[in-house]
């Protein structure tokens, strides 16, 4: 198999792959909105609903869970293979409430051809809330139509 250059792939294809990155079910259900989305990086916002909060009326958890999951899934999914993720360690450093709006940002630390590795950060205005360090696995196949690079 012919190596693909990635980096032309993410050119190439940018508004197909954002697109999909945007429409994933989960986050529209959510309200995330993606912002950016480069090579191996991604950022996107949430506004805190009240059915987001826990019994302390602070968001949940697992919202802030879904929101750097998701900007993980767009960075490690930026070069059009498909990625998906292997684990992830979540830390939480502090509360947000409803109204607030959400900041995650995912960074690629290091990709092969096999694997990578991402630091998300969780913001609320310049409060850092969370972090998360995060591999996946990459397939071989992309979900772009590569073939038409050839």
């Amino acid at each position: 198999m012919k190596k693909v250059d990635e980096r032309k792939v993410h050119q190439s294809f940018y508004k197909d792959i954002f697109s999909i990155m945007e429409q994933e079910p989960y986050a529209q259900h959510l309200g995330i909105k993606l912002e950016t989305l480069g090579e191996g990086t991604a950022s996107a916002t949430l506004e805190i609903q009240k059915y987001m909060l826990n019994t302390h009326e602070t968001v949940h958890g697992a919202i802030l869970f879904a929101l750097a999951d998701y900007v993980f899934a767009s960075a490690s999914n930026s070069y059009g293979k498909t990625a998906v993720g292997l684990t992830t360690t979540m830390n939480f450093m502090a509360p947000a409430k409803k109204g607030d709006i959400l900041r995650a940002e995912a960074v690629e630390e290091k990709k092969s051809n096999r694997l990578a590795w991402y630091k998300i950060k969780v913001f609320c205005s310049d409060e850092l809330l969370a972090t998360m360090d995060a591999t996946v696995y990459r397939k071989n196949d992309f979900f772009v139509p590569v073939e038409e690079m050839e």
